[in-house]
C-alpha cells in the first residue's frame, strides 16, 4: 500500500479509480466495511483527499451502482431489435450482479441518477422509442425490466433457493410443489430467469403491437 499522503494532494487519482477500489473493498468485505477514511487507506491517501473526487459518500455510492450498470451495458442500443438488446442488455446486468453481491442493495435502494446512468437510460429508451414505443412506455418498460433483474439479483445474494426448501418438504402434505421442485432440479436459477425474462419481453411485444393498431 503506498504511504499516505498529505491531505488535499490529489495523488494521481481518478473518480475512476476511487469507484472501482470502492467497489472492490465492497466485493471484498461487504458494504458496512465502506467508509471514506478506510477506503482513503486502501488507496494510500488522507480520506480528505477523496472529496476531490465524489463530493460525499452518496455520491460514492451512486458512482459504485454507475460502476456495475456500466458492466451490462451493451456498447450500442439499436444494434439488434430490440427485444435482443433488451434480453442482452437483462443477461449482461444479472451477471454484473452476481459478480458483486454485496452492492445489490445499492440498487434496490437508490435511483443513481448520475450523468453516465442516465446517457445509458436516454439511449435505451430512443431505442424502444425508434422501435414503435410510445415514449411512456418505453421507460415503463425499462423500469420492469430493472426490476426484475435487480429482484432476481437480490433473491440469488440472498441465497433464496425456493426449489431446493421445497423439494425437501413432506410431500404427503405439498404433493405438488414438491414434485414441481424436484423436476426443476436443484439450481434452476438461470432456467427461471430465462422464463421469466422471455415471458416479461413477450408481454412488452404485445404493448408495442396494441400500440401500433391504434396509430
Amino acid at each position: 500500500m503506498a504511504a499516505n499522503r498529505a491531505q488535499g494532494q490529489r495523488a494521481g487519482l481518478t473518480r475512476q479509480a476511487v469507484l472501482e477500489a470502492a467497489l472492490r473493498l465492497v466485493d471484498q468485505e461487504g458494504l458496512k466495511a465502506l467508509s471514506m477514511r478506510r477506503l482513503g487507506a486502501e488507496l494510500g491517501v488522507e480520506a480528505m483527499t477523496l472529496y476531490h473526487h465524489v463530493p460525499n459518500k452518496i455520491a460514492l455510492l451512486d458512482g459504485m451502482i454507475e460502476q456495475v450498470v456500466a458492466e451490462a451495458v451493451p456498447p450500442e442500443f439499436g444494434a439488434a431489435t430490440w427485444r435482443e438488446d433488451l434480453s442482452a442488455y437483462a443477461h449482461a446486468l444479472v451477471a454484473a450482479l452476481g459478480a458483486h453481491p454485496h452492492a445489490v442493495p445499492l440498487l434496490l435502494s437508490r435511483p443513481a441518477m448520475t450523468p453516465r446512468n442516465l446517457r445509458t437510460l436516454e439511449a435505451a429508451v430512443a431505442m424502444l422509442h425508434e422501435a414503435g414505443f410510445p415514449l411512456p412506455r418505453a421507460l415503463d418498460a425499462l423500469y420492469s425490466l430493472t426490476s426484475f433483474v435487480v429482484g432476481h439479483a437480490a433473491a440469488q445474494a440472498g441465497r433464496v433457493d425456493g426449489a431446493g426448501s421445497m423439494a425437501s418438504l413432506d410431500p404427503d402434505a405439498y404433493p405438488l410443489l414438491v414434485a414441481a421442485a424436484r423436476e426443476t432440479g436443484e439450481d434452476a436459477s438461470e432456467a427461471r430467469f430465462a422464463f421469466a425474462l422471455d415471458a416479461l419481453l413477450s408481454g412488452f411485444e404485445r404493448e408495442l403491437a396494441g400500440a401500433s393498431t391504434t396509430e
